[in-house]
């Protein structure tokens, strides 16, 4: 029996090979400045070396999945952040052939790659690390970058029709043995045959961040995970109220859905040197003109805001918006994370200012904590 014809079923892919409860994630290590619009000196370079350092001590320890941002360019201010970046495919490529046992994804933009051409990249890396690639699917929304590619943004609900004849080519290429056709609205092809199929007669698990009301029904009904952001100090019991309502709405339709969430963590031996190395690098230290370039292509209404509300956003926007923000010391963290998961959360990726630095002293501290827990294994030696 060859290494290829071991069958690696979807369940399995699902719980990322182990028995978390709590799966932990890095996020956006292939940008420079990661999750972090900061002119601090320590700030993430995002290069290749940094990149397989991180992998190797994220798979030493433990840690679950890599989960990489799409982007083309950057958004300038006095470090053109995240300007630097590492192509999503070949990243996962190199790294799930550089580890063991972390999974990678590859955050796509279905607009910008040809749905032919991305499910024979997407099985090439899932032959490349038996079964570890993962596919994080984004409709579009940054109009900078799509005119680099000469790609005209479409309407709202129309991204999500494409991305829907998109997806559907893809998975009867990972799964069809003939020949077929597709005559859609937007995706046309002739005579398709892809070979070979994704790694041990499964599919690479599928997630989405769609926010809007036609997003999550895309993601609740083709996609495994469904990532969902947490501004400020969330509520826990309204969080539980999401989570049950995505896996429910996904089990009316005979499916299995997880919900994952998004974080910044600065994790300090004491909660006062935490707030005083976010005050530092946020407040001081930020780059406000990336910050207020990435406001407008969110389009944050500001107008009429009192300087004071005015400044809060922007300082949110400066630590990863729409991250949860866990700034404190272990048991601090490990408890909040703790509380996550009570509320049905299946798991959360996580950014560091600079991650490869600051990744030792998590695992260290808040890893045990989780383990005593319940919510997480102690991993094997690799």
């Amino acid at each position: 029996m060859t290494a290829a014809s071991i069958e690696v079923p979807l369940a399995k892919r699902r719980e990322f090979g182990n028995a978390n409860t709590l799966k932990l994630g890095l996020f956006g290590p292939n940008c420079s400045s990661g999750r972090t619009p900061t002119n601090a000196p320590e700030r993430w370079s995002g290069d290749w070396g940094d990149n397989l350092r991180l992998a190797r001590i994220a798979d030493e320890a433990g840690i679950d999945f890599l989960l990489p941002i799409g982007r083309w360019k950057g958004y300038g201010g006095d470090t053109d952040y995240q300007g630097t970046t590492l192509e999503v495919i070949t990243w996962a490529a190199g790294i799930l052939a550089s580890t063991r046992r972390i999974h990678a994804f590859a955050t796509v933009h279905v607009p910008l790659v040809h749905p032919v051409i991305a499910a024979k990249q997407f099985v090439t890396v899932d032959h490349i690390s038996e079964g570890r690639f993962g596919l994080n699917i984004v409709c579009g929304w940054n109009e900078d970058e799509f005119e680099m590619f000469g790609v005209t943004q479409r309407e709202h609900e129309a991204r999500y029709e494409y991305a829907q004849e998109w997806f559907d080519a893809v998975r009867r290429m990972w799964g069809e043995e003939e020949e077929f056709s597709v005559e859609g609205r937007f995706i046309n092809l002739k005579k398709v045959r892809s070979k070979p199929k994704p790694y041990g007669g499964s599919r690479p698990i599928v997630m989405n961040a769609g926010a809007s009301a036609t997003g999550q029904a895309f993601a609740i009904r083709n996609c495994d995970a469904l990532f969902t952001g947490l501004t400020g100090k969330p509520d826990f019991e309204a969080v539980a109220r999401l989570v049950a309502d995505a896996k429910g709405r996904a089990a009316e339709g005979g499916r299995e859905l997880d919900v994952y969430t998004v974080g910044v963590v600065t994790c300090k031996p004491t909660l006062a040197e935490a707030e005083a190395y976010h005050q530092h690098r946020v407040v001081y230290q930020a780059d406000w003109g990336a910050v207020d370039t990435m406001m407008r292509m969110h389009k944050v209404p500001t107008a009429g805001l009192a300087p004071e509300a005015l400044q809060r956003l922007r300082a949110a926007f400066a630590n990863g918006s729409g991250a949860y923000q866990l700034i404190g010391e272990p048991d601090y963290v490990a408890a909040e994370l703790a509380r996550l998961s009570a509320a049905g959360i299946k798991g959360i990726a996580v950014s560091f200012l600079n991650y490869a630095e600051e990744l030792p002293y998590f695992c260290q501290e808040v890893l045990p904590r989780l383990e005593r827990l319940g919510l997480r294994v102690k991993p094997q030696p690799l």
